[in-house]
């Protein structure tokens, strides 16, 4: 999808959804004070709602949906690269108050037309039934299958809880779980201990230990910490 929107002007908002996992009412009220690229951050602080014929910008969903969010450092490019573009659509200085996803006259984008944009797009792409959403869904799927702790992935989705973000994504969590399993099962593994070896009875008292020296590893495999 992304090789194909290249070729559209709204190209950096879609690469923006999709690396930050933003929701569409966010992306379209974002403006550009609130972007810092020096700090390569965002802040999520408004989004852009349709009541009636209005365009008014809200002050987000929950509170947790006010947030910072890091951006990478090709983010931060394709941005800046955007900023410049604006400028030349606009023929004068981007403000801080100017809208970072807007019309080339800087009028706000109505959700419904951002969102047709997209599904022209991703008709073009050819690639399997996708909704503007499922950007954040991907973003969010993503990073969990990559152990990015689920608290970070909470805050940067602007969930109300952890918890909720787990109740979300909890068909990724079963294939994690595996992972965990093996993981440990291969640092045990690392000191030498093999479960399934017939036992040699020692002495009671014969034990050696090494509290100071020993590691939580020795200490499972029976390796001296206690």
């Amino acid at each position: 999808f992304l090789a194909t929107a290249r070729s559209h002007r709204l190209f950096p908002a879609f690469w923006l959804a999709a690396n930050t996992g933003m929701r569409r009412s966010e992306l379209l009220g974002l403006r550009w004070g609130d972007v810092d690229l020096e700090s390569c951050r965002l802040g999520v602080n408004r989004a852009l709602v349709s009541v009636a014929y209005e365009l008014p910008d809200s002050p987000g969903k929950t509170r947790s949906s006010r947030r910072s969010v890091d951006l990478d450092a090709r983010t931060v490019e394709v941005l800046k690269a955007w900023r410049d573009e604006r400028r030349l659509e606009a023929g004068r200085p981007i403000g801080e108050e100017d809208r970072v996803v807007a019309h080339p006259d800087g009028e706000p984008i109505h959700p419904d037309s951002f969102s047709q944009i997209f599904n022209r797009l991703v008709a073009r792409a050819g690639v399997p039934r996708l909704r503007l959403h499922d950007l954040r869904h991907t973003h969010a799927s993503l990073m969990l299958k990559e152990r990015v702790p689920i608290k970070v992935v909470s805050e940067r989705l602007g969930h109300a809880t952890p918890g909720f973000t787990m109740a979300t994504y909890q068909h990724v969590l079963p294939g994690m779980q595996a992972d965990a399993a093996r993981i440990f099962a291969s640092l045990l593994s690392s000191t030498g201990f093999n479960p399934v070896e017939e036992s040699v009875e020692r002495p009671f008292g014969a034990e050696k230990s090494t509290p100071e020296t020993g590691s939580d590893l020795d200490f499972l495999s029976g390796g001296g910490r206690i």
